[in-house]
């Protein structure tokens, strides 16, 4: 039996896109998606995997995600494969004409729901309207869609109260995977590090703040953004405003990545009630402690004054817990590394296989 795995775009990868292409090598699957950006998707190693695009989608929001969403509704693959997974906002739209499937939801388009008002708060006056209106008729065709949608898994307890709330469905809950034998600690060096995609949920301009009142201290940011995504303008102000102490290496290979986990001090990351957050359990796998905000997935990763420290959403709460570790990061390397072994690929992979022999008894034969 072949799987398909149909995800919204691949612009700059964060942790939708390595899990995507994580499960696209353990099953052997076809990945099909819009807007294919191959250089992002070799600098991570997954060239080898099957990408098919559907498209290119425009680079202005929200006639990108209207597009995508038009992609995937119009495409029809379901004489070609025999199971298929969804990931992302957009590519659910494919649900109505290929089953059995499965969607794997990071999180209920946020725009559309819990962050509704924060998005709309940033936005023009004019602008604004045109976002009601793509709100107020996209999201019930969403909703229809959705509806074609036979199973849903998630990617953390916190999302999971997410769909309950928005959705109205039940979703299981699987942690998604971080190949943890990839990771190693190699030394606690002298710069701490965040990585993510520069966008405002991300809250990065936290953690600029926090080092700007340390200069006895280092930051080395990594991530990228698309040029045409709602990041653009918040993005550029952050990498044209850096103090000194701070960096901004953009998109890495991820033999760059293992590197500079391996060689950080800690990890910091202050994202918005995140959805899950696989790159804490990456620093974890690195032997790193983390530094993450009190709120969303992180809650479910870091374990406070064990892994890290949970933190208040302020520059002076970060302040103080890079103080605190700074004395002896070391310290916490054995359970970052026994906390990170609960989040291995082999138990994501068991499950999701699981999750597919639920749903389908032939489906024996991916495997």
């Amino acid at each position: 039996m072949k799987v398909a795995i149909f995800h919204d775009y691949f612009g700059a990868i964060g942790g939708g896109e390595k899990l995507v292409l994580m499960l696209a090598k353990y099953f052997n699957a076809d990945v099909i998606t819009t807007d294919l950006n191959r250089e992002s998707v070799k600098k991570m190693g997954y060239s080898d995997i099957r990408i098919i695009s559907l498209g290119k989608t425009p680079k202005v929001p929200p006639l990108k995600q209207i597009s995508a969403s038009f992609h995937f509704a119009a495409c029809d693959f379901s004489k070609q494969y025999d199971f298929f997974i969804f990931s992302g906002n957009w590519a659910h739209f494919a649900a109505k004409k290929h089953k059995p499937n499965l969607y794997y939801c990071h999180t209920p388009t946020r725009a559309f729901y819990d962050l509704y008002d924060t998005f709309l708060s940033r936005q023009s006056l004019l602008v604004s309207i045109f976002f009601r209106i793509w709100v107020r008729l996209h999201r019930p065709v969403s909703e229809y869609y959705l509806s074609h949608v036979c199973k849903i898994a998630t990617n953390s307890k916190n999302t999971s109260r997410r769909i309950e709330k928005y959705f109205k469905r039940d979703a299981q809950v699987i942690y998604p995977p971080v190949e943890t034998s990839k990771f190693m600690c190699r030394e606690y060096g002298d710069f701490w590090l965040s990585v993510n995609r520069l966008y405002p949920e991300k809250r990065v301009e936290i953690q600029i703040e926090a080092f700007t009142k340390m200069p006895d201290e280092a930051l080395v940011i990594v991530g990228g953004y698309s040029k045409g995504d709602h990041a653009k303008s918040y993005a550029e102000n952050i990498v044209n405003n850096l103090p000194q102490n701070v960096k901004v290496l953009g998109e890495i290979s991820e033999a760059e990545l293992l590197d500079i986990y391996s060689r950080c001090k800690g990890f910091i990351c202050t994202a918005m009630d995140e959805d899950f957050g696989m790159t804490p359990v990456e620093a974890m796998a690195s032997g790193k402690p983390v530094i993450a905000v009190n709120e969303g997935g992180f809650k479910e990763t870091v374990i406070d004054r064990k892994t890290g420290m949970l933190v208040n959403a302020d520059s002076q709460s970060i302040i103080e817990a890079v103080k605190s570790i700074s004395c002896r990061p070391d310290a916490y390397r054995d359970e970052c590394f026994d906390r990170a072994k609960g989040f291995d690929i082999s138990i994501f992979t068991e499950k999701i296989k699981n999750v597919i022999y639920d749903d389908s008894q032939t489906s024996k034969r991916v495997i």
